[in-house]
């Protein structure tokens, strides 16, 4: 049976063939991210492409916001020309003009 200072002595040992190890992984990474980049960068160039071409937005390593698109609006006030789209909570302006007698939701439709 092994002794305490020996266990020791024998993970002090093995802590640092890890940290080692671990010099080593991030090395060859490191080396094969450059060599990926390198045949990015070739056939990028072999094809007459741009990092545009291949639909990616980033900044800084961080996605982007992707842009939104707007969405037309179905619903319009007849008199103050507010519009609402159909989407989310109703607007005011709408919740109020229903509450009114005889008005429904088409009344408002574009």
């Amino acid at each position: 049976m092994s002794t305490l200072q020996e266990l020791l002595a024998r993970k002090a040992e093995l802590d640092q063939q890890a940290q080692a190890l671990e010099k080593q992984l991030q090395e060859a990474r490191r080396e094969e991210r450059q060599q990926v980049i390198a045949k990015v960068k070739a056939l990028l160039s072999e094809h007459g492409l741009t990092v545009a071409d291949l639909g990616i937005r980033q900044v800084d390593g961080r996605p982007t916001k992707t842009a939104r698109s707007t969405v037309a609006p179905k619903y319009r006030h007849p008199k103050t020309g507010e519009t609402w789209s159909g989407r989310g909570l109703r607007p005011r302006w709408l919740t109020e003009a229903l509450k009114e007698p005889g008005t429904t939701l088409e009344s408002f439709a574009l």
